[in-house]
């Protein structure tokens, strides 16, 4: 479709931290990528090759961070002739969840990169999403598909997810996809106050103990982990220090060593 605005706007949640949300082709080289590198957001517009200037020839912008939690996050991306606004915004917060993370995220929202190029919109024709049709096109990207959900797709004003859903002519579906959001089956336990834990039996005569959990809190300090000291193997405390997870072990005969993951 050519016109003088688009306007792409649509939902994702996932855990992956990588995947191409969004791409778009143009006909002499020009393309648009919309893609998670490592839980952050990279926009990148790409001239194609008939573009005289090489600093000209490639914009790319990188915004947010950690929006591989499984919550949702809008995407709005807007190009009016020779300019492109990019504003990611961030959703799901509970009222649990502290101000100042909050703040950081919804911080983002009011971030809108103005870019004043050469690229003539209305030569990109192709349009996709979860993933790009010709795997190694464009250049450097990391091409992984996205692995989990979309929502409110719309493409200047259309439903894009209705007329997949109604099989319409002009949509084309590559690999496995459903119109369900699942959850990931986690069981999770919340330790309510300070005085909360889980407590392990522990056996004795144990050459290696492997331990693996995942955690999420927005507290910067905390005990995750500990084992009680022995006289003659020691101990060990798995903590939060300022934001940061440190290790703090404990040996018999030898000064306590801190380990900063």
């Amino acid at each position: 479709v050519s016109a003088l605005k688009d306007v792409i706007s649509l939902k994702f949640k996932t855990i992956q931290s990588d995947g191409i949300l969004l791409h778009r082709e143009g006909q002499n080289g020009d393309h648009m990528t919309l893609e998670l590198l490592k839980g952050k957001l990279s926009l990148l517009i790409n001239l194609g090759d008939d573009k005289t200037h090489s600093s000209e020839a490639q914009i790319n912008i990188t915004l947010g961070s950690l929006l591989d939690d499984q919550h949702w996050h809008s995407v709005l991306i807007e190009h009016f002739n020779n300019q492109v606004n990019f504003t990611p915004r961030s959703t799901g917060f509970s009222t649990g969840q502290s101000l100042a993370s909050s703040l950081t995220l919804l911080a983002i929202s009011f971030i809108r990169k103005l870019l004043n190029s050469i690229i003539d919109f209305s030569s990109l024709s192709k349009l996709s999403f979860g993933g790009i049709p010709v795997p190694g096109k464009s250049g450097t990207l990391s091409h992984r598909n996205f692995h989990g959900c979309f929502e409110n797709i719309y493409y200047n004003g259309v439903n894009i997810i209705d007329l997949a859903r109604r099989h319409k002519s002009q949509i084309s579906f590559v690999g496995n996809m459903s119109f369900l959001c699942l959850e990931p089956q986690v069981i999770p336990v919340t330790f309510l106050s300070s005085r909360s834990y889980l407590a392990l039996p522990g056996t004795s005569g144990q050459d290696e103990v492997s331990i693996i959990f995942q955690f999420r809190t927005w507290n910067k300090e905390g005990l995750l982990l500990s084992s009680k000291v022995h006289q003659a193997s020691g101990g060990f405390l798995l903590y939060l220090s300022d934001g940061k997870v440190k290790m703090r072990l404990h040996k018999p005969g030898k000064a306590l060593s801190d380990i900063t993951a």
